[in-house]
């Protein structure tokens, strides 16, 4: 779609989630990493939403209560304790954490908070034991610059990490590690003045810039994570969670955009054709008779569990729910995400994508006939047990009535390729209330004077200073800038003295290139990392050989460079046992010499490459060939 976001309105905010590297987690003396054995320790709960102060429920609390799950928690002694599993109170608020938070703050001109307030902010999903996430704001009013806009940060805050989830079982029993909870995290929220999809992925550039300055955040994925609220005019303000992917944020943006557009279209056209909400009624018909000989699988499968059938009518719907909101998403797949999470049910059915799926035209008559439904209408329906398949067709009415509105305010989570799904309602007010284990930090004028005393170079500085001190090009100097490997460049120029062009294009271009090849590059350490180019300046590995290195180190844990140069047969050749062979190719290509004379160089440069590859330096043998082509043509 071509679509005028000026003329749209479109506005944008983030929040971006950066995990720190911290010594402990944010309320307890706990390693802040991850483990990947058996689990030590586990214990089942069930999270119920609880009223606020003012007698308020939460929505998107009491949503997730609705879905009647259990959470099995997995735990290890190194990585979590009774703060973790909510049997203690939290330890005093993490002052390293906050010392990263302030920092970052200070790089983004914020104002600090003269104390600090720890928060609850209601969680039921399962991610937090406590029912609740803990979170604390820093610092207020920032900026960031891009390009000539200034982006108002409106603030840094501080707040712990959630559990992971590992998987789901039956019964609703949804499995949970609580190794990650807890693990502090710094959040950004800027202004919504983000007007163009590109810019969201500028923007957050660009604090992601200034967070990996620090020298404190972790890297990785999963350790940062970007959250969006979109709105256009006529919208709804619509949040979507969990966006890892950088690149993705522009294609999210435009998918929302898309989505919203295409929701007023049908609002539009819904109401042009005199369609009211009072019409679409909760009236549930069991039409399981239409399907008793089904050649339908998933149907089949219901009723041999002695399940039965409901459909809803939706008055003058035919058509709509097969409208495509974005690519391969239609109405009816947002009416089916609904009727997953508030039903409990696998999905729906209806007639917009009938007959198939084993579904005969002759149960799709008979079921017209059974829900007493007119030629315009739509009919959607469900195979499970009543008390789920009437929840699951209570939430598609829900979603039929604000069809017929235009756009729903709701949470939503992003999908691998940018699309979204329905996650949850917007929060409410009730969803935040002060948090009263923890007293309040308070900071003081001389805590922010030493903090200022030694803030970090600003990304554009550091750009500036690689450039001149590295003698790289900007594109290189960009590219270590943008990539988790700004510290480790500078210490392999220092360590090992090898051309820092080699190593810069090294740690962007080729990792880049071998982890698109499949090359599990994140199995080589950054010690390995550093002995590799140690071995390159001792004269020990050509340049040439170093991704031969490091796809052997990415296949055999536990080893060495020096053995993968041994069992690759990588070991550099004398310079006189080069001279040897040269003066060997030049006798066996006598004939082409003679031919082209100094034009036979290229030939006879790769001869020599192709039989020492890997085991002797371009540089040395282009010298080498040189002078000896050179004697013998004169």
């Amino acid at each position: 779609m071509e679509i005028d976001y000026e003329k749209i309105g479109l506005k944008v905010g983030l929040e971006i989630h950066q995990q720190l590297n911290t010594s402990t987690k944010l309320f307890c003396n706990c390693k802040p990493e991850l483990f990947k054995e058996k689990p030590e320790i586990t214990f089942l709960r069930r999270l119920r939403p609880t009223q606020s102060e003012l007698g308020q429920i939460d929505p998107a609390a009491y949503f997730e209560f609705q879905k009647g799950v259990k959470i099995l928690y997995e735990a290890n002694v190194k990585s979590s304790c009774l703060v973790e599993m909510d049997e203690e109170p939290p330890h005093p608020l993490n002052m390293e954490a906050v010392e990263i938070a302030l920092t970052a703050a200070l790089m983004m001109k914020a104002k600090p908070v003269d104390e600090i307030h720890v928060m609850r902010k209601t969680v039921i999903d399962g991610s937090n034991t406590t029912g609740f996430q803990r979170t604390c704001v820093i610092a207020l009013n920032g900026e960031v610059k891009v390009r000539e806009k200034k982006v108002p940060i409106q603030h840094v805050s501080l707040e712990e990490d959630a559990a992971r989830k590992i998987g789901e079982e039956e019964g609703n029993i949804i499995r949970y590690r609580i190794d990650r909870l807890g693990i502090p995290l710094v959040e950004v929220a800027t202004a919504p003045v983000i007007n163009l999809p590109k810019e969201a992925e500028e923007v957050a550039l660009a604090i992601g810039r200034i967070l990996r300055a620090t020298g404190k955040v972790k890297r990785g994925l999963g350790t940062i994570r970007q959250d969006l609220n979109i709105s256009i005019k006529n919208g709804a303000l619509t949040e979507i969670k969990g966006v890892q992917e950088l690149e993705l944020l522009p294609l999210v943006v435009e998918y929302e955009v898309q989505r919203q557009l295409n929701l007023l279209k049908i609002s539009k056209e819904l109401r042009e054709n005199g369609v009211k909400e009072e019409a679409i009624k909760e009236e549930f018909f069991v039409v399981t008779n239409v399907f008793k000989q089904t050649k339908c699988k998933v149907i089949r499968k219901a009723l041999d569990r002695s399940q039965q059938v409901f459909a809803v009518k939706l008055p003058k719907f035919k058509g709509f729910l097969k409208w495509e909101l974005v690519p391969n998403f239609r109405l009816g797949t947002e009416m089916a995400d609904r009727a997953r999470f508030w039903g409990r049910v696998g999905g729906i059915f209806h007639t917009d994508e009938l007959p198939a799926y084993g579904i005969t035209a002759e149960e799709v008559e008979e079921l017209r006939e059974a829900v007493k439904a007119g030629e315009q209408d739509a009919i959607v329906f469900v195979a499970d047990n009543p008390e789920n398949a009437q929840d699951a067709l209570k939430a598609v009415v829900e979603r039929a009535r604000e069809a017929i509105k235009g756009v729903p305010e709701e949470t939503r989570a992003a999908n691998p390729d940018g699309i979204t799904h329905y996650m949850r309602p917007r929060p409410g007010a009730a969803r935040m209330y002060p948090e009263t284990d923890i007293p309040p930090t308070q900071i003081t004028r001389n805590y922010i004077k030493q903090i200022s005393s030694h803030l970090p170079e600003l990304p554009e500085q550091k750009l500036q200073r690689l450039m001149k001190e590295y003698a790289l090009n900007q594109k290189l100097a960009r590219q270590i800038l943008d990539s988790d490997y700004g510290e480790l460049f500078e210490t392999i120029i220092k360590e090992s003295g090898v051309s820092p062009t080699t190593v810069a294009a090294f740690l962007t271009e080729t990792l880049k290139a071998l982890k698109r090849d499949g090359v599990q590059v994140n199995k080589v350490s950054e010690d390995q990392t550093r002995e590799i180019f140690k071995s390159v300046s001792a004269g020990e590995l050509t340049k040439e050989a170093i991704p031969d290195v490091v796809i052997w180190l990415s296949e055999h844990k536990d080893k060495n460079v020096q053995e993968a140069i041994n069992d690759l047969g990588l070991k550099v050749i004398s310079e006189s046992e080069l001279k040897t062979f040269v003066e060997k190719v030049i006798v066996d290509n006598k004939r082409l010499i003679q031919e082209r004379g100094e034009g036979s160089f290229g030939i006879l440069m790769g001869v020599i490459m192709r039989s020492f590859r890997g085991r002797v330096d371009a540089a040395l043998v282009s010298k080498v060939l040189k002078e000896t082509l050179t004697e013998i043509l004169k």
